[in-house]
């Protein structure tokens, strides 16, 4: 990966040299600029050759390349200086602006870098909202969502704790598990039954051949029945005959 020039992003640098600031004023502050240890200034630009050939800087508006220009003086607090491409004394290209703030140099940004600082601010301050509030939400299978924040903790902490009794289930869970057991229950209907606790588990049908009589033992019952009702009637002994008076 190639390195990255600081001039290709001046934006977040700054440049200052004490020894000008007293003597910082409107014939002197583009001699400041012009500085070789300046980041901000391009050596290649017509200033630099008008100030080797000993020229003022009226000669500027009929030459043909980057110059730099005094835009705005506010003695001795604010300067702005423009760079700008010049293609015919009456026709310039704005290229960047700079501005001289108590003898420090500053780049002024371009409008899509303020529109690009502001977005990428608005998102960080969204995006740090939804993540605080991620965290005081809470869920639990019993209760749902609910908001959980530290007033309420604070709270809680001066008033008395009361007991709670905690339910396993809502009502609204125990009635829907019920209806989906029941429903289960028919499709599938249970192959064992375990009539008593500690019993082995009985088949269902046999279970239902043992609760419905055969005919045939229905019959023998009903012969039971009538021979236990003949040695009954038997053994009753006759009536005592009774003396007639005269």
């Amino acid at each position: 990966m190639a390195a990255v020039d600081i001039r290709d992003n001046l934006l977040g640098i700054s440049w200052v040299d004490s020894t000008w600031i007293p003597i910082l004023n409107n014939n002197s502050v583009l001699d400041y600029f012009s500085e070789r240890s300046n980041p901000f200034y391009d050596r290649t630009c017509n200033n630099e050759m008008v100030k080797m050939q000993r020229l003022t800087l009226e000669h500027l508006n009929q030459m043909v390349g980057v110059e730099y220009i005094l835009l705005h003086a506010q003695e001795p607090i604010l300067f702005i200086i423009r760079k700008q491409q010049r293609q015919s004394p009456t026709q310039v290209i704005p290229l960047a602006d700079y501005y001289i703030i108590a003898g420090v140099i500053y780049q002024a940004p371009d409008l899509g870098s303020v529109i690009n600082s502001r977005v990428l601010t608005a998102v960080h301050g969204i995006q740090s909202a939804f993540d605080e509030a991620m965290s005081y939400c809470r869920y639990h299978p019993s209760k749902g969502y609910w908001w959980h924040f530290k007033d309420h903790d604070e709270q809680d902490k001066v008033r008395p704790k009361a007991k709670r009794k905690e339910e396993p289930s809502s009502i609204f869970q125990r009635q829907r598990v019920d209806a989906l057991l029941l429903d289960l229950r028919q499709k599938f209907p249970p192959r064992f039954v375990q009539q008593k606790s500690g019993e082995k588990p009985v088949p269902v049908d046999q279970t239902k051949k043992e609760a419905e009589p055969t005919p045939e033992a229905g019959k023998s019952e009903e012969k039971e029945t009538t021979k236990n009702v003949q040695p009954a009637v038997s053994t009753k002994a006759p009536p005592e005959k009774r003396m007639r008076l005269q």
